[in-house]
């Protein structure tokens, strides 16, 4: 039986014991949202460029993405032109996301599909 920690309503992380402060919520082993965080992958917080890139024109989104980033200053161009690595909680990448449409869940799942290529 887990004490869980929480951020925004979300399980962020399971206890055996109660932590002060951080994890004082107890569920038992069988609760469902204990289930789905200890099935859940490792969550994905970056990709590499070819990795996001490669997902980009997958998605169909590569065109409208460079149309975007030609819109945007200095600093910006030069990060989509010369990253290595793309982080997905970047002020770059939420603008971009933003500016897309993006949820925070299509987010999620385009890096985590970005992260298997």
């Amino acid at each position: 039986m887990p004490f869980v920690s929480r951020s925004n309503g979300t399980i962020t992380g399971l206890y055996e014991q109660r932590q002060d402060g951080v994890a004082e919520e107890f569920l038992s082993d069988d609760d469902a949202a204990v289930i789905a965080f200890q099935g859940a992958g490792p969550a994905i917080f970056a990709v590499s460029a070819r990795q996001f890139r490669l997902m980009l024109r997958r998605s169909g989104l590569l065109d409208a993405v460079k149309a975007w980033v030609a819109q945007q200053d200095g600093e910006t161009q030069d990060a989509f032109e010369y990253s290595g690595t793309f982080v997905k909680d970047s002020p770059m990448m939420l603008a971009g996301f933003a500016a897309m449409g993006f949820t925070s869940q299509q987010i999620d799942q385009f890096f985590a599909a970005a992260a298997c290529l």
